[in-house]
């Protein structure tokens, strides 16, 4: 855990919702300066944070919305920290909890220098990070929609369906499998859908594969000369971790799941040692 213990004349702390602020500012001897509730807009921000610009710090707890906040704090050259959300719960977790009290324990844990942060992502991917993250909710729907068609032939005693559901051309076979025309009809729905699926999701794999290798191309190399490690995977590692550089060394890096633990194929590679040592640290 990571804390945020540089000193300000000023610490802002704002509880912040989908379409309302609250806001906090105290100042290094702790005294409450503002304390109210603003609507999410950047032109009463500013109003309130204008006197303070060069002096302040602004706190946030992460997230569905914290993205304005962040952009709007480095389009007016504010200081801006992201607090992670689990250890900020862990820490100033109590019994009384609204927006005022919890607006004042973000100002007050960054005055305290006890302010867990949370990886402030770049602009730049943030948008790309979330189409990657899009995908895999579409590809889970997928999943579902072709364990369905497999099922329903088990609960109408049908011979198994062992078609690869990925190709669409034995998925188009199973367009008259089922005899009975209402349960064939909601298979065929099935079937069109994963259509739609692979096709989108298609665009959206080689739309994350221009933006990232753009901004991380050595990486990507890496990443996918590594045995096991194929383009979805090399693209999530990239766009979840970020920038590498925020860790000083392999030991501070996130700790890597099982399924990255690859071990490489030396006989068929014997740089592959090398090149997995330096690419998990991607």
């Amino acid at each position: 855990m990571r804390f945020y213990q540089q000193q300000h004349p000023f610490y802002c702390g704002i509880d912040l919702h989908a379409r309302s602020l609250f806001v906090c500012i105290i100042d290094d001897q702790g005294k409450t300066l503002i304390h109210q509730n603003i609507k999410d807009s950047p032109a009463l921000l500013h109003q309130i944070l204008e006197p303070y610009i060069g002096n302040i710090i602004v706190g946030v707890e992460c997230m569905h919305c914290w993205y304005w906040v962040a952009d709007w704090c480095e389009q007016h050259h504010i200081d801006f920290v992201l607090g992670h959300a689990l250890y900020m719960r862990a820490i100033h977790g109590g019994k009384a909890k609204n927006d005022r009290i919890d607006s004042y324990k973000i100002a007050a844990l960054l005055k305290g220098g006890n302010f867990p942060m949370a990886y402030h992502y770049p602009k730049a991917l943030r948008g790309t990070r979330d189409l990657m993250r899009r995908r895999l909710h579409f590809v889970r729907h997928s999943a579902e929609l072709k364990a369905h068609v497999k099922n329903t032939a088990s609960q109408y005693n049908l011979p198994a369906i062992d078609a690869n559901l990925k190709d669409k051309g034995q998925r188009e076979r199973l367009r008259d499998y089922f005899p009975n025309h209402a349960v064939q009809t909601s298979i065929n729905a099935n079937l069109d859908i994963i259509d739609d699926y692979h096709q989108t999701i298609h665009r959206m794999e080689w739309f994350v594969l221009q933006q990232t290798k753009a901004v991380h191309a050595k990486g990507y190399r890496q990443l996918t000369s590594i045995p096991g490690i194929g383009r979805v995977l090399a693209l999530t590692i990239l766009l979840e971790i970020g920038d590498i550089e925020r860790f000083p060394a392999s030991s501070s890096s996130p700790p890597m799941p099982d399924s990255l633990n690859v071990k490489p194929n030396l006989q068929a590679n014997p740089m592959a040692h090398k090149v997995t040592k330096s690419a998990m640290c991607i």
